[in-house]
């Protein structure tokens, strides 16, 4: 929360508050927004399994996060029926997700992040761009099973999902396209802060 609020104050726009969980803990995370309260628990899968089968790419190009969001926010607001649908639909792919990882059933995590990423560009046009299609488009020529940007898109990131013995393939045809390929693996550990005490002046 602490986390969250400087964000907020320093970049002057309104911020999510999942982005902090997998820096402070570290694996891989379920994030539990509950009437209670956020919560945090751990999602039993090897992180080899993951850092064997995603590719992350940069586009060159930052993300535009804060316009992105707050035309969705908006519509919400707004209350653009289509968007309600579309975040109630996101939410129990999340559930499933969580499932689906939990049982490391690859099939089945592919399909529903195929589902996300549809429904997620059609929350607002500028989640996607040209560039994100053409990458997702060559990736899954070459294999790759599924794909989606990261976080609000129109640039940024976008991760893929591999079989292990194609993902070497698939990376090289996102660099043959003008994907920048990041070395990205899943943190075994979590923030640590250490620190020593100060005596008595």
């Amino acid at each position: 929360m602490i986390a969250q609020n400087v964000e907020a104050q320093l970049i002057k726009v309104p911020t999510g508050c999942q982005d902090y969980y997998p820096a402070l803990y570290g694996g891989v995370s379920a994030i539990h927004l509950d009437p209670d309260g956020i919560h945090h628990t751990v999602v039993r899968v090897a992180p080899e399994d993951l850092d064997r089968r995603f590719v992350l790419a940069y586009t060159g190009v930052p993300r535009q996060s804060g316009i992105n969001n707050w035309e969705v926010f908006k519509a919400h607001i707004n209350g653009n029926k289509k968007i309600f649908h579309n975040f109630e639909r996101i939410g129990e792919i999340a559930r499933a997700m969580h499932h689906a990882l939990a049982l490391a059933d690859w099939n089945e995590v592919a399909r529903l992040l195929r589902e996300e990423w549809k429904l997620r560009k059609t929350n607002a046009p500028k989640i996607t761009t040209r560039l994100i299609e053409k990458l997702v488009s060559v990736a899954l020529r070459q294999g790759a099973l599924a794909a989606k940007v990261c976080g609000a898109g129109g640039g940024g990131c976008v991760v893929f999902l591999t079989e292990p013995d194609t993902r070497d393939h698939v990376s090289a045809a996102i660099r043959s396209y003008g994907g920048r390929v990041l070395p990205a693996m899943v943190a075994r550990e979590g923030l640590t802060v250490s620190g020593r005490s100060l005596g008595a002046a």
